[in-house]
């Protein structure tokens, strides 16, 4: 190999070293210059960066509009209510239910209330009752009375007063005994001025109504706390109505409610609620409300059937018409106006539902325009175009 063969492969090398190292310092410069341009933004970016986003927007021309029928209306509080229709049943008034029953051994001997329905009044005899137990305890009131005045006849004394208080004592405890088996004051002071027991004590009613349930029969037999008869006055009476559960938030009492029955063709009875009940059913998941109504003639009977109408007042209330709003089962959506025929589909939370208004809870505020008209081909458009 001649020197200028070595001269050349020399200078090759050389080259071939100076292309490399290009190579490797190139990318580096670009990396840092990459590097630069990113931690410096020119000020259109951060002009970007710092303008908000825009919420996507559907475009319908005016002469499209008119063509689909779009039409808004703006978001406002309103006067909403609900007629609430139910159906109600005639119960008895439990306020004015009173009971009959025994408080001794005996037997019925007389028997005055013979029929379910007979209408009686407060101390109207019921039944006589035969009692041996009875007849003792009265003859012992009568020995006591006989000795408290044999008692009074002795010397004036200390033993003497002794004795008389004595007495006392005694005939109030026999008075309290009687009048503790429903033995009335008129017939303690019968027997106390005759002098002789009363064979058969008088049952009577404790209250006027109507006879609505009778065990008692003729001759028959009756022991300590079993029940002769039970009695309502069917002066007023209850409607009770079911409700249901997604109606409660309505229904509070003080609202009034509108009666109707069958049996009163084109009569109307008004009434107030009076109470809630605390508890839902278990099947039907309704609660019930009570009505009290007057029953004069006793034209209501129980267990008769009502249809109820109740007005429940919501106040002012955000809502938006019902035909606003595209439910698609997972979320609510109305269509903003924001002008210029761009429309903003819009998530939103609802609440109730009264007089074909939607209660708008959040998402909207007082003054926007929604679509009302056309909602579902607005929708269409939107979907066609991406937006939603």
């Amino acid at each position: 190999m001649n020197s200028r063969t070595r001269n050349s492969l020399r200078g090759g090398t050389a080259i071939a070293w100076i292309f490399a190292a290009a190579s490797l310092i190139l990318p580096v410069s670009a990396a840092h210059a990459q590097h630069e341009g990113h931690s410096a933004p020119t000020a259109s970016q951060q002009q970007a960066a710092a303008a908000p986003a825009e919420a996507p927007s559907v475009e319908i021309p005016q002469d499209k509009q008119q063509l689909i029928g779009v039409k808004t209306i703006a978001v406002a509080p309103r006067q909403i209510g609900k007629v609430i229709r139910t159906v109600g049943r005639v119960e008895y008034d439990e306020r004015k239910f009173a009971t009959v029953n025994m408080k001794y051994e005996g037997w019925i001997e007389k028997l005055y209330a013979d029929y379910t329905g007979m209408h009686v009044k407060k101390g109207q005899p019921l039944a006589e009752i035969y009692s041996p137990e009875l007849l003792a305890t009265q003859q012992e009131f009568l020995n006591t009375l006989r000795w408290a005045k044999s008692s009074g006849t002795a010397k004036e004394g200390e033993v003497a007063g002794m004795l008389n208080r004595d007495a006392d004592a005694i005939i109030d405890a026999a008075r309290q005994r009687l009048r503790l088996w429903d033995i009335t004051d008129e017939q303690i002071k019968s027997i106390e001025e005759t002098g002789r027991t009363v064979r058969t004590v008088t049952l009577v009613s404790p209250a006027d109504g109507t006879v609505v349930q009778k065990n008692a029969v003729q001759g028959m037999r009756v022991m300590p706390g079993e029940k002769l008869f039970d009695i309502a006055d069917l002066s007023s009476v209850w409607i009770i109505a079911d409700i249901y559960e997604n109606e409660l938030p309505l229904i509070k009492p003080g609202e009034t409610a509108q009666i109707s029955l069958s049996s009163l063709p084109g009569k109307e009875l008004s009434a107030k609620i009076e109470f809630v009940y605390p508890t839902l059913s278990g099947e039907a998941q309704t609660a019930k409300v009570r009505l009290t109504v007057p029953n004069p003639g006793g034209r209501l009977k129980p267990q008769m059937f009502t249809n109820v109408e109740i007005k429940a007042g919501m106040g002012k209330r955000l809502a938006v018409p019902d035909d606003a709003v595209l439910d698609t089962g997972t979320r609510s959506i109305v269509y903003v106006d924001k002008g210029d025929g761009n429309f903003e589909p819009r998530e939103v939370k609802l609440g109730l539902r009264a007089d074909g208004y939607r209660e708008v809870l959040s998402g909207l505020k007082n003054g926007e325009k929604v679509a009302r008209a056309a909602t579902f081909l607005i929708d269409s458009e939107a979907q066609l175009k991406g937006v939603r």
